[in-house]
C-alpha cells in the first residue's frame, strides 16, 4: 500500500479559475455584509432623531389630587346658568284709554293736568284739585279694589327672605350681598285684587277719552 505524505507548509504559488472564484466569492460577501451594517447604523441613528422626547409624567401626590378634585367641584358649582331668553308681552291700549276716560268723567282728570296753573293763584288751584281729587276717588273706588303690598308699617324694619319677589319689592340704597336683607320700609306699596272695567261695545273708538261738546 502506497502512502502519500502531504506538506501542508506549503504555499501554492499558482492560481487556477477556481482558487479566483473563490475569492470573488468571499470578497463580494464580506463586501456586502459590511453594506448592511453601514445600513443598519445609519437606520438607528435616523430613528433615534425623529423620536419626540417625551417628558416624563409628574408625579403627583395624594394631597394634591384631592385639592385639584376641589377646585374643579367649586368651579362646577359657581358656574352661573344660562340667562333665560326676556319674553315681552304686547299690551293693548284699550284698557288704559278707558281708565283715562273714566277719570275725565268723573275728575275732569285730562283737563286739570292740560290747564297752565301758573296763572292761577293757590287758592284757585287747592279748590280745583280738591275738586279732582274726590273724582279720581270715586273713579278708582267704582272699578278698582287696591290693597297694600306690604302689612307693615311705614318707617319699620322689615327682613326680605331669600326668593322674595322682586316685582313686590324695590331695594333702594347700599345694596350689598345676598339676602335676607334688613331695612326700613319707605313705602308699604299697592296692588290691585280685582278690576271691574266696564265691557266696550262693538265700534267704541277707546281713544276719545272725551267727546268735544257741542251746545245748540
Amino acid at each position: 500500500m502506497t502512502h502519500y505524505a502531504i506538506d501542508l507548509t506549503l504555499k501554492p504559488t499558482t492560481f487556477d479559475l477556481w482558487h479566483v472564484c473563490l475569492a470573488a466569492t468571499a470578497a463580494l460577501l464580506a463586501l456586502t455584509l459590511i453594506v448592511v451594517l453601514i445600513s443598519v447604523i445609519l437606520g438607528m441613528r435616523r430613528c433615534r432623531r425623529t423620536l419626540p422626547m417625551v417628558a416624563p409624567a409628574p408625579v403627583v401626590s395624594e394631597p394634591e389630587v384631592r385639592i385639584v378634585e376641589k377646585i374643579v367641584e367649586v368651579e362646577k358649582v359657581v358656574q352661573a346658568p344660562a340667562p333665560e331668553p326676556v319674553i315681552l308681552k304686547e299690551t293693548t291700549p284699550d284698557a288704559a284709554l278707558q281708565l283715562l276716560g273714566l277719570l275725565q268723567k268723573e275728575a275732569r282728570f285730562i283737563d286739570f293736568i292740560k290747564e297752565d296753573v301758573a296763572v292761577f293763584s293757590d287758592a284757585d288751584i287747592g279748590a280745583a284739585a280738591r275738586v279732582v281729587h274726590q273724582g279720581c276717588v270715586k273713579a278708582i273706588n267704582d272699578h278698582f279694589t287696591l290693597a297694600p303690598v306690604s302689612q307693615d308699617n311705614e318707617g319699620s324694619r322689615v327682613t326680605l327672605a331669600p326668593g322674595f319677589d322682586a316685582a313686590a319689592f324695590r331695594l333702594t340704597g347700599n345694596i350689598v350681598g345676598q339676602p335676607p336683607f334688613n331695612g326700613t320700609l319707605v313705602h308699604k306699596g299697592w296692588q290691585v285684587t280685582d278690576m271691574r272695567l266696564p265691557k266696550l261695545t262693538e265700534g267704541h273708538k277707546a281713544r276719545i277719552i272725551a267727546a268735544a261738546e257741542v251746545e245748540l
